[in-house]
């Protein structure tokens, strides 16, 4: 699988033709002698309630997680993260610029219809659509995807995009400017098909049980609101044969004692995260439940850089140099979390950024050096710093809040507000502005520095950046034109440095996802460092 990677990574960079038939592309095989369980339904944990099962009207991890399993795009992940075929059997291209995919004849969905290359030309032109408001329209704009820029601002037409299907079974896209990665941004949510036919008819309502058209594995059965998800086998599915799981429940909890203690109990195969404060005890005592790998994620706060006290850069570099990230990571968390002093994790290909100099100072250093731009900005002992800080409902984020803000406190003297909300009002309230300071975190669309430093770009605004620098954004659109992977590396330096500079986030820790997972669970994808977790893949051992 290694020597697949490589060799379509050396392929592509080279601008060289790519036909990916070489991989595999089907369900996770049952390894011989296994006995599989006579009962075939998974439980997950999924964190919160999801905001949307719509692709192009989704932006958070949890609703990412059930809708790749019902929905396939272009391409997939295997175990180990290496980009395979989903609905398209194999692509190509000659220069990085023009993508032809082609599409499997035997793709349907779940009310029979064939999948062609017209449903992705609906669904990739429905994402930049003003009309449908996609929090991750800017995603097809950073693909370079002709037209995608002036279409999102309403300059032209949606039909203009860089997309058309040449035939039935055969999808093109064009970009401006050559992407050697551009095949895996195809793997994302937001570029996955939807049933037009299905979503001109019920709009808003098309994720509805009664109304779910999909074309992935599983299909929407029943759904109650903050209680239950669940799925069943999608018998038109092209792959069906080899998938074995025959229900799939995901269950929104947002207490991670709840979600551990469903799952000790049995009625959980896998939980979203662990307790932090259970996390010891767990690993000594269920060693053989307890995983930890490595995520392609980072936890930061995010400051309003438009409203006071946040739109002055020493008060951003003041709270964000006083946060002891060590105490985060090791004492707090202490699950193999680093801390982190830039926006991109080190577990990206190919990244491997030097430390800022405020990340080389000790704490109390940075501790001091906070308190002379406190005092520079005009905060002292009769002006004191008081804001507020937004955080999504979570006993984790809530412990991690109490102890930052404890240290805001004891080294500078700052009051600080904490407010959780839902993950709905959360969301709109970050994407409004409606915020001081707000708890935040990133996880990396593919593997790739660009997923990370595009977050930053001024006409992104998804997870509620509102970070306008001119600078930064050349930077940006510098990356995606160079020409050498070398070069692009340089370029995503100097747009960390200019976050060290300006400070619109503090990055706080590097995750792992650490999660209790039944020792009967076969398939689970323990080396994606995306966490792309199908359910297709899975299957429960029998006891």
């Amino acid at each position: 699988m290694l020597k697949n990677k490589i060799t379509q990574s050396l392929l592509l960079s080279a601008g060289l033709a790519f036909a990916a038939t070489s991989l595999t592309a089907t369900a996770a095989e049952v390894p011989a002698g296994v006995k599989l369980a006579k009962i075939q339904e998974l439980v997950r944990g999924n964190g919160t309630e999801v905001a949307s099962l719509d692709p192009q009207k989704t932006q958070g991890v949890p609703e990412s997680h059930v809708i790749r399993d019902l929905l396939e795009g272009l391409v997939n992940q295997d175990a180990n993260g290496v980009t395979i075929p989903g609905v398209a059997e194999r692509w190509e291209t000659t220069d990085n610029k023009v993508f032809t995919f082609y599409l499997r004849k035997d793709a349907k969905w779940s009310n029979g219809d064939a999948v062609t290359a017209d449903d992705f030309v609906y669904s990739f032109q429905r994402a930049v659509d003003p009309a449908t408001a996609s929090p991750y329209a800017w995603y097809l704009d950073m693909t370079t995807m002709v037209n995608a820029s002036d279409i999102i601002g309403g300059k032209k037409d949606k039909s203009t995009l860089g997309v058309r299907a040449i035939d039935a079974n055969t999808f093109e896209v064009t970009l401006d400017s050559p992407v050697p990665y551009f095949v895996k941004m195809m793997g994302h949510t937001t570029v996955k098909p939807v049933h037009k036919a299905t979503v001109e008819k019920f709009g808003d309502k098309w994720t509805k049980p009664e109304n779910f058209v999909g074309n992935g594995a599983f299909v929407v059965k029943n759904w109650v609101v903050n209680e239950r998800l669940e799925l069943v086998r999608n018998e038109q599915y092209w792959d069906n044969a080899k998938t074995v799981l025959n229900k799939v429940t995901f269950l929104p909890i947002e207490n991670q004692v709840a979600d551990m203690n469903r799952f000790l109990s049995g009625e959980i195969d896998f939980t979203y995260e662990i307790p932090n404060e259970h996390f010891r005890r767990l690993q000594k005592e269920y060693p053989e439940s307890v995983s930890i790998k490595g995520d392609l994620c980072t936890y930061y706060y995010n400051f309003n850089t438009h409203k006071p006290p946040f739109d002055d850069v020493r008060v951003r570099k003041a709270i964000s140099y006083s946060i002891d990230r060590n105490i985060i990571a090791n004492a707090i968390l202490g699950q193999g979390q680093k801390p982190a002093y830039f926006l991109t994790p080190e577990i990206v290909a190919g990244f491997n950024p030097e430390t800022p100099a405020y990340g080389k100072l000790t704490q109390k250093e940075r501790n001091e050096k906070a308190k002379e731009l406190l005092a520079e900005a005009g905060y002292n002992k009769s002006n004191p710093l008081e804001f507020n800080l937004l955080y999504n409902t979570s006993e984790n984020h809530k412990k991690i809040a109490v102890a930052i803000a404890s240290m805001w406190k004891k080294n500078l003297g700052v009051s600080v507000t904490l407010e959780n909300q839902e993950w709905k009002t959360y969301i709109e309230s970050k994407n409004q502005g409606d915020f001081e300071a707000s708890r935040a975190g990133w996880c990396g669309d593919y593997n790739e520095a660009s997923t990370f430093t595009s977050l930053m770009e001024g006409n992104n605004t998804t997870g509620g950046i509102h970070y306008k620098s001119a600078e930064y954004d050349k930077l940006t659109k510098d990356a995606v034109k160079a020409t050498s992977e070398e070069k692009r590396t340089e370029l995503y330096y100097a747009q960390e440095a200019l976050l060290t500079k300006d400070m619109p986030i503090a990055p706080i820790y590097q995750y792992v996802k650490a999660r209790l997972v039944s020792p009967y669970l076969g398939g689970y994808a323990i080396n994606n460092a995306e966490d792309k977790l199908y359910s297709k893949d899975m299957y429960i051992i029998a006891e």
